[in-house]
C-alpha cells in the first residue's frame, strides 16, 4: 500500500490515541492535528486530557487552545481551520496526523463534509434551551427530528448542543441539517487507524484516569475556571467531568457522588464515540494497542 498523505487515528477516549501519534514521529516527519471538540478550549486541560506541554514539545501541535473557555466553535469553523492546516503541512511534506474522537470533526475530514458558516443565533438559543429546560432534551430531539429525520444518524439524542445547532441551520436556511453535508471528498490519500479496547477494561482505564487526573489538579482547573467568571452553562463545561466537579466544588454534591458521575458521563461519551468509530467500518484500520497501530501505518520515510 502506499504511504497515506494524511493519518487519522480514531476512537474514544482513553485509548491511547494520543500516545501512537507521537509514538509515529520515529518513523517519520510528522505534525499533530487535534480533532477533540473540548480539547479546542484554553484551560480546559487536565479534564480533557489534554496533550502535555512535555508532550506538545515533541512535535509541533495545532488547534489546541484555540477558544476562550466561553467562546463558541462550530464544526464549519474546525473544517475550515483543519484542512487549511493539513494543506500548509503538507506543503511542507511533513505528515499531518489528525487525532481525536469527535465523530463529526473527523467524519467530516475523511468525508469532505461542506458545511455552511451559519453565526449562532443567541435569542434563538435562550428559546431552545428554556424549552429544554421546561420539557427535557428529548422533546427537543423528537421536535427535530419530525424536521429532519435524518438528524437521528448523525446526532445522539443527549447530546443538546447539537441538537439546538441543527435546529439553529435549519432556521437559517429552511434546510435539514443532514442534507447540508454535501461531501466533497480530499484528493490527499489518508489512513484511518482506532485501537480497539474491549469496553470493560476501556471503562476501567478510564477510571483508573479519573483519579489520577484529580490527583493530578483536576480540581484545582475548575476552581480556576470558576473563579474567573465562567459558569457551568458553557458549552465548554459539558466536557465530561466538568460540570459534576464543579457541583462538588460548589457544595451541592460530595467528592464521592461528583467521581461516580464523572465515571457515568465518561462512559456515555464512550458509548457515543463507539457510535462513531464502529468496529464493523470496514474504513478503519483498528489495533490492540498502540505498537500494533505503528507497525501497521505506513508512513513516508
Amino acid at each position: 500500500m502506499d504511504s497515506p498523505d494524511v493519518v487519522f487515528i480514531v476512537g474514544p477516549t482513553g485509548t491511547g490515541k494520543t500516545e501512537a501519534a507521537l509514538n509515529l514521529r520515529h518513523s517519520s516527519s510528522i505534525e499533530i492535528i487535534n480533532a477533540d471538540s473540548r480539547q479546542v478550549y484554553k484551560w480546559l486541560s487536565i479534564g480533557t486530557a489534554k496533550p502535555t506541554l512535555q508532550q506538545q514539545s515533541l512535535v509541533p501541535h495545532h488547534l489546541f487552545d484555540i477558544i476562550e473557555p466561553d467562546g463558541s466553535f462550530s464544526i464549519a469553523q474546525f473544517l475550515e481551520i483543519a484542512r487549511e492546516k493539513i494543506t500548509e503541512i503538507l506543503s511542507r511534506n511533513i505528515t499531518p496526523v489528525v487525532v481525536g474522537g469527535t465523530g463529526q470533526y473527523l467524519w467530516g475530514l475523511i468525508e469532505g463534509w461542506q458545511i455552511p458558516a451559519i453565526p449562532p443565533n443567541k435569542t434563538l438559543r435562550k428559546n431552545y434551551e428554556f424549552f429544554v429546560n421546561e420539557n427535557g432534551s428529548e422533546a427537543l430531539y423528537k421536535k427535530l427530528l419530525s424536521i429532519d429525520p435524518g438528524a437521528r444518524a448523525i446526532i445522539d439524542s443527549s447530546n443538546t448542543r447539537r441538537i439546538i445547532r441543527a435546529l439553529e441551520v435549519w432556521e437559517h436556511t429552511g434546510v435539514p441539517f443532514s442534507t447540508l453535508r454535501k461531501q466533497a471528498p480530499p484528493s490527499y490519500r489518508f489512513q484511518i487507524s482506532g485501537i480497539n479496547i474491549n469496553r470493560l477494561d476501556l471503562y476501567k482505564r478510564i477510571n483508573d484516569r479519573l483519579i489520577s487526573m484529580v490527583e493530578n489538579g483536576w480540581v484545582a482547573e475548575i476552581e480556576s475556571l470558576l473563579s474567573y467568571g465562567y459558569t457551568t452553562k458553557l458549552p465548554s463545561f459539558s466536557s465530561a467531568g466538568y460540570r459534576e466537579i464543579a457541583s462538588y466544588i460548589q457544595g451541592i454534591t460530595t467528592y464521592e457522588e461528583a467521581l461516580e458521575k464523572t465515571k457515568a458521563a465518561t462512559h456515555r461519551l464512550v458509548r457515543a464515540q463507539d457510535n462513531w468509530f464502529k468496529k464493523s467500518d470496514s474504513r478503519i484500520a483498528w489495533s490492540e494497542n498502540i505498537e500494533e497501530l505503528c507497525k501497521r501505518v505506513n508512513l513516508k520515510k
